[in-house]
């Protein structure tokens, strides 16, 4: 979270649960909260059909598209940890085991990956804010906001050496590699066809594949959490420690970057998280605060396991704003996002904003998982 200016007087604030900086006309658009729809938006050339959507699933999580046919989409996107892997930073390929509990297997030369794995969770609304309709293609992607759309993310992991791709393992052309693959399974050429019709031409191809994923993927969404009825006019949907922590959150300034729909601004901020990546990165996509209740650790570094140390660290940074706002400091540490305020914190505030979180959070998101998939290779390490 990135604080705005100085809050005022909570108590005063208290009369209205809607009464508060940022939730009515007045606001800018990216500040307003408001419900999420009910449907991801979906690119002209993909819509999410019932056929598609269950081709993607099972692509999703059949480990055929790794070259070392041990490693799937799944693997660190678990419907059992949220669509993420509970760990700091991801394991990819050499690794054995789902979730906080997969470790690599004997030595590896294979590159750390650096960042912690983003949930799935409502990633098909990535862009969207109050008052825009984003297009599903502009759609940012990553941490670092590196791709633009899921069908251009989806290919991306699995190119990735130390994602699904591996050292001795490493093919000229991974995709095209996993889609071969897939094509001499002839359960899979039945239900490319089915999803997808073609006309003319070779139904299993890359962009298909990537359009199929990305289809299954859209449609993981989380529009019936607390928040959404308690926006839509149902005033008893959160407590009243929710309710006095939605007004914590305004007045602190959160909403200045965890706006909208998604909680997101979907902007690069520099919030002085660490980063050990080559050329050292610096600003990082807002995360949404959506279902946090099941995508801990926090940060681009998965550094903060708890909600509790995110809401410290945070509060904790006056003193660095004002160093880095004033010329002091590190000489080789960059300037902190201006955004950046001190939260003024109570100690009641601290519990009373981790239950607003909580109404972030949809307990019924989908967490069905295949029994099996076409390729007949075990799923040990993707659910």
């Amino acid at each position: 979270m990135i604080a705005g200016p100085a809050p005022p007087d909570r108590a005063a604030s208290a009369a209205s649960p809607l009464a508060f900086p940022g939730s009515g006309a007045a606001a800018p658009p990216e500040m307003r909260l408001t419900p999420l729809p009910l449907r991801a938006p979906e690119p002209p050339d993909n819509p999410g059909t019932a056929e598609k959507i269950a081709l993607g699933r099972l692509l999703f999580f059949d480990p055929i598209l790794s070259s070392t046919r041990d490693v799937s989409c799944a693997t660190c996107h678990s419907p059992r940890w949220g669509w993420g892997d509970a760990r700091p930073v991801p394991i990819g390929v050499g690794g054995a085991g789902v979730g906080p509990a997969r470790m690599f297997v004997g030595p590896s030369s294979l590159p750390v990956l650096l960042r912690n794995t983003p949930t799935l969770l409502n990633v098909g609304f990535n862009g969207l804010v109050s008052g825009a309709e984003p297009a599903a293609a502009a759609a940012p992607m990553f941490w670092d906001s590196r791709a633009s759309g899921l069908e251009s993310q989806v290919a991306i992991p699995i190119a990735m050496v130390g994602e699904m791709s591996g050292a001795g393992h490493q093919e000229r052309d991974p995709m095209a590699e996993a889609v071969r693959r897939v094509q001499d399974i002839p359960d899979y050429r039945e239900r490319f066809r089915k999803a997808f019709e073609p006309r003319a031409g070779q139904a299993v191809t890359p962009e298909h594949l990537a359009q199929a994923i990305a289809a299954f993927e859209r449609s993981l969404i989380t529009p019936r959490a607390a928040i959404d009825r308690f926006l839509q006019g149902d005033t008893m949907a959160l407590s009243a420690e929710q309710q006095r922590g939605l007004r914590v959150f305004q007045d602190a300034g959160c909403v200045h970057c965890h706006g909208g729909p998604m909680f997101s601004d979907f902007k690069t901020h520099y919030v002085g998280v660490p980063d050990s990546s080559p050329g050292g990165q610096r600003a990082f996509r807002t995360p949404t605060l959506r279902n946090l209740r099941y995508t801990a650790p926090y940060m681009h570094n998965g550094s903060l396991r708890t909600l509790r140390e995110v809401l410290t660290f945070y509060d904790g940074l006056a003193e660095a704003v004002t160093e880095t706002l004033e010329g002091g400091g590190a000489s080789d540490r960059p300037p902190l996002d201006p955004l950046l305020k001190s939260m003024r914190l109570s100690d009641e505030d601290f519990p009373a904003l981790e239950s607003f979180f909580d109404s972030l959070s949809d307990a019924t998101y989908d967490t069905s998982a295949p029994s099996t998939v076409p390729s007949g290779l075990p799923l040990e390490s993707t659910r």
